[in-house]
């Protein structure tokens, strides 16, 4: 291996690829795709580090950094294989779980249904407990009838255990009562408290968020002992860190504790690399694009940050950080990157409804048995057909030529369920499959810029993922976006944004009351209290005092509002004179959110906040240079492809990314490389900048 620090590896697994990067200590990046294993996800990680270590003349010993992002929990909860687990509760609040929020996803959807809450009614137990909302006891805890109700749920079979009384935000005794008994009496029964992972206001968000806590709780201890046992065996002796949904990183114990803040990690994980290449090429306003095996994300950087929410939804048909929609999936309240995740990717499978009309996904063929064309069983034809039959995609160079796949199988798969059933032609056919799954992340796409307010056309168009740069320039089309980015090995990006992150913890506690009102002293004895707190989970991952830097913010709203914004929180503390300044900041993050701001109305404060970050050099800090390849490049060649009725079939020039000073610009044009295709159809222009990235310019916007 080359001289300097040992490798830094980031570890992306999708739902269909594993995707693996090295870093070594001069700067060298090697990447590493493969499908992965569903039955033991342990499986190609173990193949594609023996890859890496191969390629860097490195050992297992060598491994420095390892950092991992995990869809595991996310698809725990879309495919409800979580653990059968017991919801402990304030006699009175058994069901907050059933009766939710009034949110429907469609206001003219009667048909909708609510999802089935995560436990079951009979394993929703009551305590004859109460705290009042000022924290004071009006009912103590009976520890005897605890232990009753908990030895009956252990005989019923239950897995885990979330505990969530009413109030506990304003005074946890109870709860910490609970915890210390079922710890000591029931050491192997896995615990999830409100008061540890949540002690904020807003009972069903929080019972909700100790829920999903509970229910992938098990899973993770067992997947997290699994993949950590497996790189030990290889000679892997650097702790792995995870990638939390808000962009920083977890150590595997921390994890284990609290697998909620994981739910989102590998999309938060490309999020992180888009933020930093958009401030490397200082593009102000970017909308980043990642389209996978199984699903589209799409998210805003803005002034090269990511936008960070307070609360989002999973297991409905997009997980997103909505405010005024949702309610088709749980609520986790949880720092997460603002993002929208739909079910869209080239597993997608493409079917007829009892009308005939086409439909793509959101079911997905993922990695087993995958797309038709990779001939693994597959009889459903996906979207990653669809681009097979269109000629966009090589059959004999995807992944170097590690993937051999069969045109033949896919144009088989469209005809039997697309082509003849609709009386299409099979190219046809497979232009619509095309066309529905790009119009499907179109509209993703616009959830986060027009929805929110921005012109998408004001942006430019960031696209990764293994098939985000085949769809990005049809979706930069619809838009009116004329510029789209494609970066270095694209189709590993997200594995790429694992090693530009730092361990970062987020501690939170409700202190509700009218700002011109509340004990500012109090508050500020909270502010010090969660940095505290903060600075011992950091010191257990092994920081410094001076290596900790702080951000502090505070939920605010105007007097009778429901729901808040979070506004940043200068590190001095809080004063009378500083009050104007905040009512400033809130009023324009409301008329940022809202389109208008609150006049001459009093302020809430809700809750604070504390994020703090283990600010010790990474591999962010590293020189990120193309992928070292150890194989020949593609040569220059034409294939036929199709772009829609107006051109039809025609030649495309393909040639890799390294080639392309070496001819015409103009499309169409088919760039392969290793990890991902893009392509560039008719009318548009692309350009290689100095950082390697590809810039693709739409031939309107130099008219």
């Amino acid at each position: 291996m080359s001289e300097g620090r040992g490798l830094a590896i980031g570890i992306d697994i999708g739902g269909t690829f594993t995707d693996l990067v090295a870093i070594t200590g001069n700067g060298d990046v090697h990447t590493c795709k493969l499908l992965t294993n569903p039955a033991d996800h342990l499986d190609p990680i173990q193949k594609g580090l023996a890859t890496l270590l191969a390629d860097t003349n490195a050992a297992g010993a060598d491994v420095e950094t390892l950092i991992h992002g995990t869809t595991i929990a996310t698809n725990a909860i879309l495919e409800r294989r979580g653990a059968r687990c017991a919801l402990l509760t304030t006699r009175g609040f058994r069901d907050v779980l059933e009766f939710r929020r009034l949110r429907v996803p469609s206001l003219y959807g009667t048909g909708w249904r609510k999802p089935p809450p995560l436990v079951s009614r009979r394993y929703r137990r009551e305590l004859d407990e109460r705290v009042a909302a000022n924290g004071e006891v009006i009912r103590p805890l009976d520890p005897d009838e605890v232990r009753r109700i908990v030895r009956e749920l252990v005989e019923t079979g239950i897995e885990s255990i979330a505990v969530c009384l009413i109030n506990a935000y304003a005074n946890p005794v109870h709860e910490r009562a609970i915890g210390a008994l079922l710890r000591s009496e029931f050491p192997d029964l896995p615990l999830s408290i409100s008061t540890d992972i949540l002690p904020e206001i807003q009972e069903y968000e929080r019972t909700s968020t100790t829920v999903v806590n509970a229910y992938v709780m098990p899973l993770l201890r067992r997947y997290l002992t699994h993949i950590s046992g497996g790189l030990g065996a290889i000679g892997v002796q650097a702790p792995m860190l995870i990638m939390q949904s808000n962009g920083g990183l977890l150590t595997v114990p921390e994890t284990m504790a609290r697998p909620v803040h994981i739910v989102e990690s590998g999309p938060a994980a490309g999020l992180m690399a888009a933020a930093r290449l958009a401030r490397f090429l200082d593009e102000e306003r970017l909308i980043a694009f990642d389209m996978g095996g199984t699903t589209a994300k799409a998210s805003l950087v803005e002034g090269g940050e990511p936008t960070l929410a307070s609360e989002f939804e999973v297991g409905g048909t997009a997980s997103s950080a909505r405010r005024l929609a949702g309610g088709d999936g749980y609520v986790i309240r949880s720092a997460v990157l603002d993002l929208i995740e739909i079910g869209q990717g080239g597993g997608s499978i493409a079917w007829l409804d009892s009308a005939h009309g086409l439909h793509v996904g959101p079911q997905s063929a993922s990695s087993d048995p995958g797309p038709c064309c990779y001939g693994r069983g597959g009889t459903m034809p996906t979207v990653t057909d669809a681009n097979v039959v269109l000629g966009y995609l090589n059959p004999r160079y995807l992944l170097g030529g590690g993937l051999q796949i069969s045109r033949e199988r896919a144009e088989l798969a469209i005809s039997r369920v697309v082509a003849e059933p609709l009386r299409l032609d099979v190219i046809e056919a497979a232009w619509g499959i095309h066309l529905i799954a790009t119009a499907s992340m179109t509209r993703g796409v616009k959830a986060v810029s027009t929805e929110r307010g921005r012109d998408p056309r004001d942006f430019t168009l960031l696209a990764y993922g293994g098939g985000g740069p085949l769809h990005a320039v049809g979706i930069a089309a619809a838009l009116g976006i004329q510029r789209v980015v494609v970066p270095p090995a694209p189709g590993v990006f997200s594995a790429v944004g694992l090693l530009f992150s730092s361990i970062e913890v987020h501690e939170t506690q409700t202190c509700l009351g009218a700002l011109d009102q509340v004990d500012l002293e109090r508050v500020d004895a909270i502010r010090a209290a969660l940095r505290a707190k903060a600075a011992t989970r950091l010191a257990a991952a092994g920081f410094e005092s001076q290596e900790i830097v702080f951000r502090e913010l505070a939920d605010l709203r105007y007097m009778g509002q429901t729901y808040e914004l979070t506004i940043p929180l200068a590190a001095h503390p809080l004063t009378r004179e500083g009050v104007p300044a905040l009512e400033q900041t809130l009023g324009e993050h409301h008329m940022r959110a809202y389109g208008h701001r609150g006049r001459q109305r009093a302020l809430e404060l809700v809750t604070l906040r504390v994020i703090a970050r283990g600010a010790r050099e990474t591999a962010s800090d590293w020189l990120v240079r193309p992928p070292v390849r150890h194989r020949a490049a593609a040569p220059i060649g034409v294939r036929k492809a199709y772009f829609g009725p107006t051109w039809g079939m025609i030649d495309a020039v393909t040639l890799e990314r390294s080639q392309l000073e070496d001819v015409s610009p103009g499309g169409p044009l088919i760039v392969e490389e290793y990890d991902a295709t893009t392509v560039v159809p008719p009318g548009w222009t692309v350009s290689l900048n100095p950082s390697g990235a590809m810039v693709i310019t739409s031939d309107d916007a130099k008219a």
